[in-house]
């Protein structure tokens, strides 16, 4: 689809706000696309969002559950975390699942990318569909407290309809793989 390429931001400024290992904050004054004078704060994220969606031969998956702490609520997920930039996204996929549920996997399929929320930050995510699974001991990093549960498919997209689940990364991982499924594209 064709769309202009030229941005209507120009930058008259920029401040660096706040700096962690995992995220840069950067306000920005700016002349706005109307011409007028504003201001725009940017999340840079350090990492890549990560996140595989395991599905064995019986079309079985794992729900990871956790609290989360910017929420104030626990949340029901697949498996989830950063790959920092530079590395390879799918060796960050491996190592995730490895860590909270003990899986490896013998079949990695890209299946999305996502930008999660592109109107303060420029995290992309980028969603694999994870075959061939055997089990291991799982390695859970010091900040996560986590219950792992292993349910059927459709009881995890039951929970994304129903809006029990409401990850952004989990919900589109489960309805791509729906969709795949219905097409007979798995």
């Amino acid at each position: 689809m064709h769309h202009p390429e030229d941005n209507p931001w120009k930058i008259t400024s920029e401040q660096n706000i706040y700096d962690n290992p995992w995220i840069n904050v950067t306000e920005y004054q700016v002349i706005n696309p109307a011409g007028n004078p504003g201001i725009y704060g940017k999340v840079h994220y350090k990492n890549l969002a990560i996140g595989v969606l395991p599905l064995d031969e019986e079309l079985n998956t794992y729900l990871v559950g956790q609290y989360r702490f910017p929420l104030n609520q626990y949340s029901w997920e697949m498996p989830e975390g950063g790959g920092p930039e530079g590395t390879d996204p799918l060796e960050s996929a491996k190592r995730e699942l490895l860590e909270e549920t003990g899986l490896k996997a013998s079949q990695w399929t890209e299946i999305q990318r996502l930008h999660l929320s592109n109107s303060v930050s420029d995290e992309l995510s980028i969603l694999y569909l994870a075959r061939g699974l055997e089990q291991f001991e799982a390695e859970p990093e010091e900040t996560e407290q986590l219950i792992i549960k292993k349910v059927p498919f459709a009881d995890m997209y039951r929970m994304v309809c129903d809006g029990e689940i409401t990850d952004a990364m989990t919900v589109a991982a489960v309805l791509k793989v729906q969709l795949l499924l219905t097409e007979n594209r798995l």
